[in-house]
């Protein structure tokens, strides 16, 4: 269950923000200002924080620099402050989202989960191996960069994203709906089933020596897709 740290000094707020994440199976912890905020911070363990601006003992802008020189865990500002400088300084500062009140519940929740994917996606990047070869391809994961025979492919960030999870589960069929969850809202765009399709096929002209007959990248019928190569 992952945790979350909400520093929020509106009650009637935070208890409804509260309520909401624990029914979609969240553990949340509510704070109502900085101090507060900080204190709950350094004892426990957090997967992301969200926290207001305006708060009775200062702004939200000076916890998110202290968290960020200390940890990399995901901040989304939820504030009434919506003038485009300071959505700027708190993206500056390093927080990974804004959202403005009055705000849509659901749009929270998959604002919230979207922050936290990139999250895991990152961590596991960064505990897994350099890089990854299969067949005549390698994936460099620190440098985001793919060869083909020792040639440079140029991948979008998209097509990186889809090929690193392919490669990272060799001989695994992954199901259009795990894919779509994992690509979803990366970069702040929306990949619904036929865009995925476009993807797959872009790849495959780019990676595959004859696209019609793809030999990394097979359809599963009826399930999804496979990378049907081993991996090291």
């Amino acid at each position: 269950m992952e945790k979350l740290l909400v520093i929020e000094d509106d009650e009637s707020l935070a208890t409804g923000i509260k309520y909401t994440l624990e029914k979609e199976g969240f553990n949340v912890k509510v704070r109502n200002c900085i101090s507060d905020g900080a204190k709950a911070f350094e004892e426990d363990n957090f997967d992301l924080v969200l926290l207001d601006v305006m708060l009775p003992d200062g702004n939200g802008f000076e916890l998110c620099e202290k968290i960020r020189k200390k940890s990399e865990i995901p901040i989304i500002f939820l504030t009434a402050c919506d003038e485009e400088v300071n959505i700027v300084l708190g993206l500056d500062l390093g927080a990974d989202d804004y959202i403005t009140k009055p705000f849509r519940v659901r749009e929270l929740v998959s604002r919230l989960r979207a922050a936290l994917r990139r999250s895991n996606m990152k961590k596991e990047s960064s505990e897994y191996i350099d890089r990854i070869s299969s067949g005549n391809l390698i994936l460099n994961l620190m440098e985001r960069k793919l060869m083909k025979s020792g040639k440079e492919i140029f991948l979008t960030t998209m097509e990186y994203k889809l090929i690193a999870m392919f490669m990272k589960s060799p001989q695994k069929t992954l199901s259009r709906n795990v894919i779509l969850e994992k690509l979803w809202d990366i970069n702040g765009e929306f990949v619904d089933d036929n865009t995925l399709s476009v993807y797959i096929r872009r790849l495959r002209e780019k990676i595959e020596d004859d696209p019609s007959r793809p030999r990394f990248i097979i359809t599963v019928r009826g399930l999804g897709y496979k990378w049907n190569q081993g991996s090291k």
